[in-house]
């Protein structure tokens, strides 16, 4: 950056909130936690923006305004304008958000109608943050929602005419919880199975993991084709149409493509081929791809601690509060990247503005990659000891309202010493040829669940990857002191003993296991949602 340009920065910064003034906003995954978030923060910001049209799937128009109030205008997120405008909260809310019926996976986002013209001729910003995020997802499922989704979104966007700028959230906070698994946050790691500091460079058309790091030490890896993946998945759906094993055998189809090219999970390979997508048919419209990690509560805005939904390391938090998960399997020394939401939708709406408002001849697609691996690490063994502390001073109440007291969680580095642990506590407590074959069978079960839980957890739980942020970085250092004081996403200033014992797991209890302030459930826990089942009584 030059002298001249740095002093221009200073003073007069990206124009975050300028930029946001009387712009219109289409967004999809508009009920999901993220973009939640970002809604919330650009009303709070900047409430002389324009309409913001929310893509919602729904059967019909009452039922997508049902679906806007119950999940979005009356959610807890929005208290603090519900506050601001008091009684006449509603109608700023229904003045501001458009509900629109459609589906991503549908051409033209399933819109028609006169709305349809009224949103390509009025808005500026696009946001796509839909996504179906389960881990091992049917092939086809996967496919039409995460690779051919996006190609839609961008075919609509090339029809906006005040079309500044297209933003992809390749995330999803909160992955679905699947039979025999559990969920993880969507991450950075549309990057697959890189190792080392992984640089902010998006996704062209072909690329893959294996081609790049090689795994076959082969000359000639196998090339992807996006076009046959999509019609390799709808065939395929097509043959088995009355198969009775369709549903396992099209999951397995998505792995099996998905460990070809390099990723790890069917989710990340199907959020990659989409960004493919997206940089093939985005002609002149300038790109904006949004990669953070692991996505948590609130760090400040609008309050601290609020979050939708669990992911893996939640469910991790609130089994071990539980007592039903003592040991676990990861690396100790190993860095769990996180990342607080609000930091993110901050980051986003300065990427938005930088690129909203630049005229360039010829558009490009710029990644930016909000992670903190690489400027304030998180150590795993730090976590543990945090969440042991926490739990030490405020532990759940089992069903008797006795607290539940939990050691330091013990992480084993490899599943064949977890399986054989857990196979070992089983035979200590008699399970193993015990004439009672109901018990026998629920502990075979147990046994099987926490070692598919655990399962899902290892490409994450010793992931050597470190994202580059400088991209990221580049946002900051143009920003004036306003704007970051207003928009701040600098993972350096995270206290990570605040953010994990005083805010994210409280915000954990409060908001997905619903304890009330200053009282602790009775036997919370019993029942995580969203989470696979573990027997009360352990190995």
């Amino acid at each position: 950056m030059s002298k001249n340009s740095a002093q221009y920065s200073k003073q007069y910064g990206i124009g975050i909130e300028k930029f946001l003034v009387g712009k219109s906003f289409f967004v999809t995954g508009a009920t999901g936690f993220l973009a939640k978030v970002l809604i919330e923060k650009i009303l709070r910001t900047a409430p002389e923006v324009g309409k913001i049209f929310l893509l919602i799937k729904a059967e019909s128009e009452e039922a997508a305004s049902k679906r806007l109030k119950d999940e979005v205008i009356n959610a807890e997120l929005f208290k603090c304008l519900q506050q601001t405008y008091g009684e006449c909260y509603q109608d700023f809310m229904l003045n501001k958000l458009v509900p629109v019926v459609g589906n991503i996976s549908e051409s033209n986002l399933g819109l028609e109608g006169d709305l349809a013209k009224v949103i390509a001729n009025e808005v500026d910003v696009i946001i796509n943050s839909a996504a179906n995020t389960t881990l091992h997802e049917r092939y086809d499922i996967a496919i039409d929602i995460n690779t051919r989704g996006p190609s839609h979104v961008m075919n609509f966007a090339k029809k906006c005419k005040k079309i500044k700028v297209f933003v992809h959230m390749s995330t999803g906070k909160c992955l679905k919880p699947i039979m025999f698994a559990a969920v993880s946050k969507n991450l950075s790691y549309v990057n697959g199975k890189r190792q080392g500091r992984i640089m902010e460079k998006p996704f062209y058309m072909g690329d893959t993991i294996a081609r790049e790091l090689n795994f076959n030490n082969s000359k000639i890896e196998p090339k992807l084709d996006v076009e046959k993946e999509i019609e390799l998945a709808m065939k395929s759906k097509k043959a088995l149409e009355n198969d009775e094993d369709a549903r396992k055998k099209m999951k397995e189809l998505g792995l099996e493509r998905a460990r070809k090219y390099g990723w790890d999970v069917t989710y990340v390979f199907t959020k990659a081929m989409g960004e493919m997508m997206i940089d093939t048919l985005k002609e002149n419209i300038p790109v904006v791809i949004i990669r953070p990690s692991m996505i948590q509560s609130t760090y400040k805005e609008p309050f601290a601690g609020w979050i939708q939904g669990n992911g893996i390391l939640d469910l991790m938090i609130l089994y071990y509060g539980r007592g039903q998960l003592n040991e676990f399997v990861g690396d100790p020394s190993g860095i769990l990247d996180v990342v607080p939401v609000d930091m993110v939708v901050n980051a986003t709406l300065a990427a938005i503005a930088k690129h909203g408002q630049v005229v360039i001849q010829k558009p490009e697609v710029k990644v930016y990659q909000i992670a903190s691996s690489v400027t304030n690490p998180l150590v795993t063994k730090y976590l543990l000891s945090l969440l042991h502390e926490h739990f030490d001073s405020s532990p759940f109440l089992d069903s008797k309202g006795s607290p539940i007291r939990v050691p330091l969680m013990k992480l084993f580095t490899s599943m064949e010493d977890f399986s054989a642990h857990l196979l070992d506590g089983a035979m200590q407590r008699s399970i193993i040829g015990s004439s009672n074959g109901e018990l026998l069978a629920q502990k075979q079960y147990e046994i099987l669940r926490r070692k598919e839980f655990a399962n899902v957890y290892l490409p994450y739980g010793f992931y050597a990857g470190r994202f580059d942020c400088s991209n990221t970085l580049g946002l900051m250092q143009i920003m004036n002191e306003e704007e970051k004081k207003k928009f701040g996403f600098d993972m350096g200033s995270i206290d990570w003993k605040h953010y994990i014992t005083n805010v994210h797991v409280p915000g954990l209890r409060r908001h997905v296991m619903k304890e009330k302030r200053g009282e602790t459930l009775v036997g919370a826990g019993n029942k995580i949602p969203g989470g696979p089942k573990f027997y009360k009584s352990k190995l």
